[in-house]
């Protein structure tokens, strides 16, 4: 049997140590055709995420896969990242932290369902529940709503 590695170990005990100390933790991360995070955002194949409790919903980090939804310029999005495509770990306050080797990753496979999203480098964009998704009918929409909400102080 293969001996299981150190790096998941170390993401986990330097997010923790974060934490505890009132800092918030990144992660650089190579993007590849097995990581699943907002294209728009990945800048010369690398993307740096804040994977604090705070910024995160269902923060999994996991031995081959870190796994959390987050919000990206106000979209939530569902971010898949192999360990092995992680780069650094580090607390934004102080820079602290650890450097890691980046490996070829697996693609991405959960044993719980078989319903879990295709890999791509750009995630397929959530709906907001309305039925008609028409691009045209869509920016129609908000023009009607205007781009922002509106909040009216009332005496």
């Amino acid at each position: 049997m293969a001996e299981t590695p150190t790096k998941p170990y170390l993401i986990r005990a330097l997010h923790d140590w974060c934490t505890d100390n009132g800092y918030t933790p990144h992660i650089v991360v190579q993007v590849d055709e097995n990581t699943v995070v907002p294209a728009a955002y990945v800048q010369d194949g690398q993307i740096t995420l804040n994977i604090s409790y705070l910024s995160t919903n269902q923060l999994l980090i996991g031995n081959e896969y870190i796994e959390f939804q987050a919000r990206f310029g106000g979209v939530p999005e569902d971010v898949y990242i192999p360990v092995a495509a992680v780069s650094a770990i580090f607390a934004r306050e102080t820079g602290a932290g650890m450097g890691f080797e980046v490996t070829p990753s697996e693609p991405y496979s959960s044993s719980s369902t078989e319903d879990e999203p295709t890999q791509s480098s750009a995630p397929t964009r959530p709906t907001d529940g309305r039925a008609d998704t028409d691009p045209a009918k869509e920016s129609e929409h908000k023009d009607k709503k205007g781009s922002a909400p509106h909040l009216r102080i009332i005496k």
